[in-house]
């Protein structure tokens, strides 16, 4: 089996449809069959089983479709290191970004990235932290850029530490947010128990969520049209005029802070475009970016 029987093997795994693979990998349909049965022959034993509804996998393809992903990965990091050792800036860069950071910070950070090396290109994937994290944690990609203290043993670097706070129009009593309307956004699970955990240290009863949104910018939004209060890291209403911000406190009068930290493996400081984008990184934080 070469690259591209592993790229089909692995797309077909996914769709189950050897018209969806063929569109995909540019290639005709006649030749996506022509390979199958190529690797069937290879290993003398029924892989896929076709049908109207698709295309199922026996426990062999099913075996030889998880091999897939495994040995595509190992030929892509080969590729990098053969090229790394050429002192090349050059290659794909996978990033790993949460939402957030994708949005308002990454832009910048990658175009001044790529004025100082312009062979790097750039492969981004954004989700939440708990995805990205996962991403890192998978070798799916070089580097994540990652709101929220995950778990993380390996190398990381403190980006950015905010408080997070009550925000409001008016001014609120804290002994009333019981009663007042509350504006809740969806968000990763840590950041949820940090606020949870504060709100169950100081109040017996639940908040009065009156809307609940998807985007934590609608809940911005929200918020700067006086349609109740929320509970969110200060960074997000920054430069929002009008807006009264009351910090969390924990027990011990500590601020509750939400940080975005870079997370990356040892080993991936081997290639030249990580290692150089790492040092960048640093740079661009230590001059309050």
């Amino acid at each position: 089996m070469d690259y591209r029987d592993w790229e089909i093997v692995k797309l077909l795994y996914q769709y189950k449809n050897v018209t969806k693979t063929a569109q995909v990998l540019f290639m005709s349909q006649p030749a996506i069959t022509s390979r199958l049965k190529h690797i069937e022959e290879e290993f003398d034993v029924p892989l896929f089983i076709r049908s109207r509804r698709g295309v199922h996998f026996t426990p062999q393809g099913q075996y030889l479709a998880a091999c897939a992903e495994e040995a595509l990965s190992h030929y892509v990091q080969v590729k990098e290191n053969i090229k790394s050792m050429n002192n090349d800036f050059t290659g794909t860069l996978r990033l790993g970004v949460s939402n957030f950071y994708a949005k308002y910070k990454l832009p910048v950070i990658l175009k001044l990235f790529r004025e100082v090396y312009p062979q790097v290109e750039f492969n981004v994937s954004t989700g939440w932290s708990s995805q990205v994290f996962k991403a890192i944690y998978n070798h799916d990609v070089h580097i994540g850029l990652i709101r929220g203290d995950f778990p993380w043993k390996e190398q990381h670097h403190l980006l950015h530490e905010e408080r997070i706070c009550i925000a409001s129009r008016e001014e609120i009593n804290l002994k009333d947010l019981p009663n007042l309307p509350r504006i809740e956004y969806k968000t990763d699970h840590i950041l949820r128990t940090q606020i949870d955990n504060w709100w169950t240290a100081n109040y017996t009863q639940g908040s009065t969520v009156s809307i609940e949104v998807d985007q934590v910018d609608t809940c911005k939004e929200m918020l700067v049209n006086d349609l109740g209060y929320a509970i969110l890291p200060s960074q997000i209403i920054d430069g929002v005029d009008g807006i009264n911000k009351v910090d969390l406190i924990d027990s011990e009068g500590k601020p509750l802070v939400r940080r975005t930290w870079m997370y990356y493996h040892q080993h991936s400081l081997e290639l030249n475009m990580v290692k150089a984008f790492v040092e960048f990184m640093k740079a661009f934080n230590s001059k309050g970016n």
